[in-house]
């Protein structure tokens, strides 16, 4: 369950054992498959993108898939395949609220 204040969820390509998981682009072919599920859903073209819902990112060394709570609301079933994929292998799931873009400073 994800609690109320979580904006997103990071997937991470770590199992709960601590093995890293494979294949190696696992967080690109998920973030892939989710391309569809959009703001304003398909359109021409909208499959060479990733969603702005399921972004494939690396922190430090790891692979992740960040998972925005949006995709929930949009499609539940979306939302229940990309929870279910880290539950069946077994992969490390954290909530975060993701902070405002601040402008860099001169």
């Amino acid at each position: 369950m994800v609690s109320p204040t979580a904006q997103a969820v990071f997937i991470q390509g770590i199992t709960q054992d601590g093995r890293t998981f494979r294949p190696s682009d696992w967080a690109e072919r998920l973030a892939g498959v989710m391309s569809q599920f959009r703001p304003g859903g398909v359109s021409p073209g909208s499959h060479l993108s990733y969603s702005p819902w399921c972004i494939p990112t690396t922190m430090g060394s790891v692979k992740c898939v960040v998972v925005h709570l949006d995709l929930r609301d949009y499609d539940v079933m979306a939302w229940d395949f990309v929870m279910n994929f880290a539950k069946d292998n077994n992969l490390q799931v954290a909530e975060a609220c993701l902070l405002p873009d601040f402008p860099a400073s001169k």
